[in-house]
């Protein structure tokens, strides 16, 4: 299918501020029901970068609905297992089953896979549905509404009418400045390394194909392959009493990263000594409190730029893709654009705020002061069966929209 499809009946075009993972989820969601959409993205190349992602069966049962899990599953890895070790030895603290009992169990399997190569299938997507839909290099900077619609003014000064405003532009939104008003982003104490190497640089032993957490004390770190396992994935969360709030792009001392997990694993410091001096990136961790509403009569968010997640149950652009499929849910039960975006807000705010709050204290759990103090939480709880009775099972193509 390709060339600008229809409008839905009732409803004018919806914009979209984002051109990332969550804008793009939402765009190829509402291009599939009908609508007629347009991407103002700020870059003048569509590309994205960053390292690895991970994709459970929650976010997983939307890009199915895409018709993209299967060239999801070709870009990347089906891990074996999820697991919870001890830093420096190694010992596994918990289990969660993945692989084929995964996807027997939910459909669908849990992938790890390079953020370019989703981005990627995701903007060929959108392009295969209307090819004029994204427009690069523009940036919307404000919005205003009437009772029949938003326009939205780009930096160029030009401006944009549509039926409904979508705020996918990440924690530094300017939607969400518009919606919420001035809400800042605070910083939580950690900084996020990030490094991917070859996997032919490391021993074979250390060419793992379970996605893994390491937790110690102030600190954690989580290993995954990716790319069918011709790369090792490494994200580094370490406590930091104050940090500038630096681009991810930008690279930092790899001796700084090496200091930082000096005495962890062999697994960890092989990864690390097999990176490229200068490819070591570490950026500031930020969120916000969950608030009580994301949405304007014609103007809601999605992702970060309603909920900035933390990254420690690896959700944040799950929940993303999750709001895009709700969201275009909605859209197609009521013509009416606000009840709509109402409609989608109600149904997403205690789901989003649990996952926020969760993702927080999952930071206190893996930074625990010693190893006795680990495997008595571990003992405590059973996560797998925590994530598969909640999380995991959630499927927000078919889920009930709760209109009271």
């Amino acid at each position: 299918m390709t060339g600008r499809v229809a409008a839905v009946s009732g409803v004018g075009r919806i914009l979209i501020a984002g051109g990332g993972i969550g804008g793009l989820t939402a765009a190829a969601t509402l291009l599939l029901a009908g609508f007629d959409v347009t991407v103002f993205e700020q870059a003048a190349v569509l590309a994205e970068i960053g390292a690895g992602i991970q994709v459970s069966a929650n976010a997983g049962r939307v890009y199915r609905s895409l018709g993209l899990m299967d060239a999801i599953e070709a870009a990347g890895v089906m891990p074996d297992a999820y697991h919870f070790r001890v830093f420096d030895s190694g010992d596994v603290l918990q289990t969660i089953p993945l692989g084929e009992g995964y996807r027997a169990r939910h459909g669908v399997p849990y992938v790890t896979i390079h953020r370019a190569d989703l981005h990627r299938l995701l903007l060929d997507k959108v392009r295969s549905l209307d090819p004029a839909a994204i427009r690069t290099g523009c940036t919307v900077t404000s919005f205003a509404e009437d009772a029949d619609g938003v326009i939205v003014t780009l930096a160029d000064g030009s401006s944009e009418r549509g039926a409904a405003l979508i705020g996918a532009d990440g924690i530094r939104s300017i939607v969400r400045l518009g919606v919420a008003g001035p809400t800042a982003a605070s910083y939580t104490g950690d900084a996020a390394w990030r490094v991917t190497v070859p996997s032919e640089r490391l021993l074979p032993e250390y060419r793992s194909r379970t996605t893994d957490v390491w937790a110690g004390p102030g600190r954690h770190a989580v290993t995954y392959p990716l790319r069918g396992g011709a790369l090792m994935n490494l994200v580094g969360c370490v406590e930091y009493a104050a940090w500038e709030d630096e681009s991810w792009t930008t690279p930092r001392p790899w001796a700084e990263m090496r200091a930082d997990f000096e005495g962890w694993h062999p697994m960890i410091t092989a990864i690390i000594d097999a990176a490229d001096r200068d490819q070591c990136f570490r950026w500031a961790l930020r969120d916000r409190e969950p608030i009580g509403g994301w949405s304007t009569g014609r103007v809601t968010l999605l992702g970060d730029a309603a909920h900035p997640t933390l990254p420690y149950m690896a959700q944040g652009a799950a929940m993303a893709v999750e709001d895009a499929a709700v969201l275009a849910r909605a859209l197609l039960q009521t013509s009416d654009v606000p009840a709509a975006l109402a409609l989608y807000q109600r149904n997403r705010i205690d789901r989003t705020a649990r996952i926020v709050n969760e993702s927080r204290a999952n930071r206190a759990l893996f930074h625990l002061p010693d190893v006795a103090a680990l495997r008595a939480a571990f003992d405590r709880r059973d996560i797998n069966a925590e994530r598969s009775a909640w999380l995991f099972s959630y499927d927000p193509t078919t889920v009930e929209l709760v209109d009271p």
